[in-house]
């Protein structure tokens, strides 16, 4: 082969010898251990041990309330999940913007990200005891007090409410990189017409953010769905009553204390599933409003 036609070869095949090592580490560490996953979810536990059970396992998921509860409670999340990612777009728009009270922001915000979730969690207690210092606040105003752990319709709002102050640190610092991308002239032409920060919002910066966006809701969702065991160990122990249960707390339940692997497992693969189903709705929502191209 001439050495052009050698040279030629080679670049084409450059971009696959890049990419090879990532792409067996994905393999090797995450798709491979996924198929074994799901296959092990159609084996049986206990004396079933190894025996294929087919779709014994699933049955059993879908005939217990607990799981039906926690797959309720991800659909809650789901709901609260604009929330989520709002509160940290609209703090990095503060930065970005120069508001009154930037600077502050700028030096706290990643306070809580350094956390573990066993301190908040324990921090977060305290504060939301019956006689803590959040009821004393609500005293003070004459409103009663709240059982922000204990009430089934409150306490999964309080969790949920202290993971998004826990991790919306990261999520800011991937709208200020967003920001960083966004050519200024736009902003200026804006103000020199008089938008206000509502019309900023909606026709420069929101357009103007459209992948960090998408980027943030899906990394959002998968901190929600995956990421908040901690505190309901800590905070809630998935009551009361598996009022905040949640398929991964779910899954270490029939895991770690009730020795049942396969239903470990089969639980893991609905939760997969379930995150692809979200993740693919929120694309295509996205898509429909005109925020992604």
């Amino acid at each position: 082969m001439p050495p052009a036609g050698r040279r030629l070869r080679a670049e084409r095949l450059a971009p696959y010898a890049l990419v090879a090592p990532a792409v067996l580490v994905v393999v090797a560490l995450r798709l491979y251990p996924l198929a074994l996953g799901v296959n092990f979810s159609f084996t049986g536990d206990g004396e079933r041990d190894g025996t294929a059970v087919g779709l014994d396992n699933y049955a059993t998921l879908f005939d217990d309330p607990l799981f039906l509860g926690a797959l309720r409670n991800v659909g809650l999340l789901v709901l609260l999940l604009p929330v989520a990612v709002a509160i940290p777009g609209l703090l990095a728009t503060f930065i970005y913007l120069r508001v009154p009270g930037h600077r502050l922001f700028r030096g706290v915000y990643f306070f809580p990200a350094v956390l573990s979730p066993v301190i908040a969690g324990a921090i977060f207690n305290l504060l939301l005891a019956f006689d803590g210092p959040a009821n004393a606040l609500l005293g003070t105003v004459g409103l009663g007090p709240v059982d922000w752990l204990g009430d089934p319709d409150v306490a999964l709002f309080a969790v949920v409410g202290v993971h998004v102050w826990a991790t919306f640190g990261m999520a800011l610092v991937v709208f200020l990189a967003g920001f960083a991308t966004l050519d200024p002239s736009l902003l200026d032409a804006a103000r020199i017409d008089g938008a206000a920060l509502p019309r900023l919002l909606r026709h420069v910066i929101v357009p103007g953010l459209t992948r960090t966006i998408q980027f943030v809701f899906v990394t959002t969702m998968i901190g929600l769905l995956t990421s908040m065991f901690g505190l309901l160990y800590v905070m809630t122990g998935g009551g009361p009553g598996g009022a905040t249960y949640l398929p991964e707390y779910y899954i270490w339940i029939q895991q770690g204390q009730l020795d049942r692997p396969a239903l470990a497992s089969a639980a893991s693969t609905v939760l997969f599933l379930v995150m692809v189903v979200v993740g693919l709705l929120q694309i295509s929502l996205l898509r429909r409003s005109g925020r992604v191209d």
